[in-house]
């Protein structure tokens, strides 16, 4: 994977993010208004730290933007349905596969995480979605399933998905090497002409 210049890539996704047509949806051919942009898992600090300067500098243009970090959200969706203490024992207890069933009946994508961006969505009423912390959540939360799940949850706004790896526009492969179930939807953000 190619090491990319961060802030030359932030100030593209800033500029396309910020258009009318963007906004609005223009252009997708009916498609849903899914984005990813793709990055060298090399570079996550600089990148989480160019996420967070992005959509501070939309939301002081005035354009209210949702930012959910995935990991975050999984967490404390984890404490409120039955605490990180008792997560932690379950983790000491269990085989690995058996604590990644666990931790993903927990979170549970369609009953839990998907509903909770869903509400978010709907009580701050955002002209855009910003998802990152996907590599995070790896193997627990695949990112397709994210996607697939927002199609009929959440497709009013543009949602851009911040994934470490590769996305061909046919596949998603993680890190680059970790080739998840094929995915077409999204428009990739990184060479979208303005």
């Amino acid at each position: 994977m190619l090491t990319e210049n961060l802030h030359h890539k932030f100030s593209h996704i800033h500029k396309v993010i910020s258009t009318e047509k963007f906004l609005n949806k223009e252009a997708l051919g009916g498609e849903i208004p899914f984005w990813i942009s793709t990055y060298d898992p090399k570079q996550e600090v600089g990148v989480e730290k160019e996420i967070e300067n992005l959509q501070r500098r939309l939301e002081n243009e005035g354009l209210n933007t949702l930012l959910i970090n995935l990991f975050a959200l999984c967490m404390q969706i984890v404490d409120e349905t039955i605490g990180l203490d008792k997560i932690f024992e379950i983790e000491k207890k269990k085989t690995k596969e058996r604590f990644k069933n666990a931790l993903q009946s927990t979170i549970n994508i369609h009953e839990r995480l998907i509903p909770n961006i869903k509400y978010q969505v709907y009580e701050k009423k955002p002209k855009a979605l910003i998802l990152n912390g996907v590599g995070s959540v790896f193997p627990f939360i695949r990112s397709h399933n994210v996607l697939n799940n927002l199609q009929s949850a959440v497709k009013e706004i543009p949602t851009l998905m911040f994934f470490p790896g590769i996305y061909t526009g046919h596949s998603l492969e993680l890190f680059g090497l970790l080739k998840d179930d094929n995915y077409y939807r999204a428009f990739n953000i990184d060479s979208y002409k303005m």
